[in-house]
């Protein structure tokens, strides 16, 4: 574990706060949590009220009528109102879905970042492990070379060669994550003593080259190169970590530099069960489609005819009687009228006759649904072909960790060997540092496999879907 604040955080811990901090993701949770508001919104129409003032009263049998005022409430269908909420419910849970899909892909991304920097990390440990070897080979060859008792020289290489990587070490760094950083001093001290060491050596008489040891100091030199350059290197991953997390650029990370998988027997099996069950993407458009069919029922209910039900209020004041009954023109009697106010009931229907529009409808969400049958049905098989990549390239990475680690463990050996027939027989140098070349190589191979293969389980965890 790699930790700058004397404590340690686990990649799950990040996941965590990058799903809480994110601003893309939030932004994506808030659009979710408007798409919720929708299923408030389905309500029946506004009622209609209809106020009327006479300016001239109308002089009726009952009275003269000053004003009337009207409220009317249409009704849809029997089973609209309750369609429309399932509708626009199944189209929030289609935005939930697509914001877990844009949360997978954030997850998968701090994965990646994640065992990138693991990647440097162990990358600048392995370097300086091979540096070690190295410098013991470069004590070695300056012992043969003033012909000195090469035994502690011979055990110092073994002792190097065996030596676990320093995953786990904490090495005084002044970076953000703790990284080592002290490996150039040590290394340049160590160059000084080996240059200090030449200085003494006579023109001649030791049993070894002087070619060996300045091309020992080549190779030193490149590899302290080869660190600084792993150092510069971490930078943007770490701003790139930081800010898919949410948080300052600057801000000190900690994380473990091991790099271990455990899987049961059969994983692939569940988990190819998982995904065509919990895939984002795939749920999405299940819920789109049931948002298409419950659009068919409503385009089938908006042909129905609608209800209105309300009230008309009229407003009489009384009115005098006029003229006489029985006189010479009782044409202009009018009698006195109480003004008693009216109540009337009303109701209202109306007439979808034109079907065309219906049917149009009706046609639109069954081809949209057919559709989004057919994406569906696409998908799934675009699922099953990615998972049955990552499975090869997971079995592939797995099956050439195991190579690798054999093949690590017969390189040291070989190595081992080398180095006590070049000290006790003067053999070929040129050997030595062919197969400390391959032990570097393959060192690196391993992690880059390793590395590549927590990348591919990130993946199938991003097709489940969290």
């Amino acid at each position: 574990m790699v930790s700058v604040n004397g404590y340690s955080q686990s990649l799950d811990q990040y996941l965590e706060e990058a799903a809480e901090n994110n601003p893309a993701l939030q932004a994506s949770f808030k659009g979710y949590q408007a798409s919720l508001e929708k299923t408030n919104q389905v309500t029946l129409e506004n009622p209609q009220l209809n106020i009327g003032v006479f300016t001239r009263p109308m002089e009726l049998l009952m009275g003269n009528q000053r004003a009337e005022a009207s409220v009317m409430q249409m009704f849809p269908w029997f089973g609209m109102l309750k369609t429309q909420k399932d509708e626009a419910t199944l189209m929030a849970e289609a935005k939930y879905e697509e914001f877990r899909q844009q949360r997978n892909v954030l997850l998968y991304q701090v994965k990646e970042t994640y065992f990138q920097l693991q990647q440097l990390q162990n990358s600048i440990e392995i370097t300086e492990s091979n540096l070690d070897i190295l410098k013991s080979l470069e004590e070695l060859a300056i012992i043969r070379y003033q012909g000195g008792n090469t035994s502690d020289a011979v055990s110092s290489v073994s002792a190097a060669v065996r030596r676990p990587t320093r995953s786990g070490q904490q090495n005084g760094g002044s970076d953000g994550m703790g990284m080592g950083g002290g490996s150039s001093s040590s290394s340049s001290g160590a160059s000084s003593s080996g240059g200090s060491a030449m200085s003494s050596m006579g023109s001649g008489g030791g049993s070894g080259k002087l070619t060996d040891v300045l091309r020992l100091q080549v190779q030193i030199k490149a590899l302290e190169s080869d660190l600084q350059q792993l150092e510069v290197d971490k930078r943007p991953f770490l701003v790139r970590f930081n800010q898919l997390l949410g948080r300052d650029k600057n801000e000190p990370l900690e994380f473990e530099t091991e790099i271990s998988t455990q899987k049961n027997i059969g994983w692939e099996f569940t988990m190819l069960e998982q995904i065509l069950e919990t895939n984002p993407m795939l749920l999405m458009l299940e819920k789109e489609g049931l948002v298409y069919q419950k659009q068919g029922e409503m385009a089938k209910l908006e042909g129905k005819p609608m209800f209105g039900l309300g009230l008309n209020y009229m407003v009489f004041s009384p009115r005098p009687e006029m003229g006489a009954p029985g006189g010479m023109n009782g044409m202009d009697y009018m009698p006195a009228g109480m003004g008693n106010n009216m109540v009337m009931p009303m109701a209202t229907v109306s007439l979808p006759i034109y079907r065309k529009k219906y049917k149009a409808m009706e046609s639109e969400s069954k081809l949209y649904w057919e559709a989004n049958e057919k994406q569906k049905e696409d998908l799934q098989r675009t699922l099953e072909t990615e998972f049955e990549s990552i499975l090869v390239s997971i079995k592939d990475a797995t099956r050439k960790v195991t190579l690798l680690e054999e093949q690590i463990e017969l390189t040291k050996q070989t190595m081992e060997l080398s180095v006590t027939s070049y000290a006790n027989e003067g053999s070929s140098f040129e050997e030595v540092l062919n197969i400390q070349r391959e032990l570097l190589d393959f060192r690196l191979n391993l992690l880059n496999t390793k590395i590549e293969r927590e990348i591919q389980f990130a993946r199938v965890e991003t097709l489940i879907g969290i």
